[in-house]
Parts: C-alpha cells; structure tokens; sequence
C-alpha cells in the first residue's frame, strides 16, 4: 500500500473537483527542481531510492510536459548515457508508476508525470489524441459514479485510472483556424 506523498507538493486547498494539465511548459526550472526533491524524499519516506537514472527519466517527463513513449526517453537518455538500452528506460518507469509518480497512458503507450503529487487518485485522465496533452481530473463522485457502472455492468476495472480520448483545447483552436484559413480561400477565389 502506498504511503502519502509529500503535503508540501500539492497545493494547500486543493477542491474536490480539480484538473491538472500536463500541457507543455507547465513545470520549469525551480518548480521542476522542487518537484525532483520532493519524489526523492516521498521515495525516501517509503524505503526506496531515486536512483540517478530514475530521477532522470522523472526529470525527462517533467520536461516534455505531455504524453512520452518510452522509445523517445531512450533517444533522451542516449544523449545523456550513450550506453542505455531499453531495460533501464522500462526498470525506471516501473519503479515511477509503483512509487505513483507517474502515469500509463495505455491508449497511447506513453508516460506522463503524475502532477498532482498528493496520495489522490485521479481515476480520470484526458488525453489529447493530437499533441499528446493529459489532464488528470480529480472528481472523485464521477469516478465513484463510472466505477459503479461499470460493475453494474459487469465488468472490473483492469487499471486504477479511466482514460478518456479527446482535442485539448490548443489543438481545437489549431483545427478552427485551419478550418477559417481553409473555407476563406475559396470565398477569396470566387471573389
């Protein structure tokens, strides 16, 4: 069983229903060091050890700011390590999902870090299918509400964590004004 995560990470007043964003420049520099120091000490308080090579990929996902495949943290750390292979990329992202420190994104393959770093299950998380954004939605009576549907239904969940595919709302706008740019030509050119 896990033990809370560090209080001091999360916010103080955190609202029953709350999103996290993972959208790209959301933790920098001190924050990112801030964040690093403290999944050292909740590793610390549980017994484990944030090896160097698992604070890097902790510090690469923080860094991408979204949805990372495993293959493209190996390319990262064979920048930093030329040696890695695979093996240490998957060993570290185990250790970070059983520490709760980051999250599958199974529909997708991909890591993200977990930013609400409280002892919270999100249960939800939104995924960008274009740029690879999540959110973590923490409600939990949606969750309690979905879980109990599913098992009305017949089924057990096979993860802790709902995934739910969608457009953020920067790729929305991407596509709106794609679609602007692409209906005025024609208009132009009848003109």
């Amino acid at each position: 069983m896990k033990t809370a995560k560090p209080a001091a990470i999360a916010d103080k007043a955190t609202p029953a229903t709350t999103a996290h964003p993972h959208g790209p420049g959301q933790t920098h520099g001190a924050s990112q060091e801030a964040a690093l120091v403290l999944a050292e000490e909740y590793c610390r308080e549980r017994g484990e050890k944030l090896t160097p090579i698992r604070r890097k990929v902790l510090e690469l996902l923080l860094n991408s700011g979204r949805a990372t495949k495993a293959y493209s943290l190996l390319d990262d750390m064979r920048q930093i390590h030329p040696g890695s292979a695979p093996p240490t990329v998957y060993r570290a992202l185990d250790f970070l999902l059983s520490a709760g420190l980051v999250h599958r994104i199974e529909s997708i393959n991909a890591f993200t870090v977990c930013h609400d770093l409280t002892q919270c299950q999100h249960g939800i998380l939104v995924v960008c299918q274009q740029c690879g954004n999540v959110t973590e939605l923490h409600q939990p009576k949606l969750r309690q509400a979905l879980v109990a549907q599913i098992e009305d239904a017949g089924y057990s969940l096979a993860s802790d964590e709902i995934e739910l595919k969608g457009l953020c709302s920067a790729c929305q706008a991407k596509e709106g004004a794609a679609s602007a740019a692409g209906s005025a030509t024609p208009v132009a050119a009848a003109k």
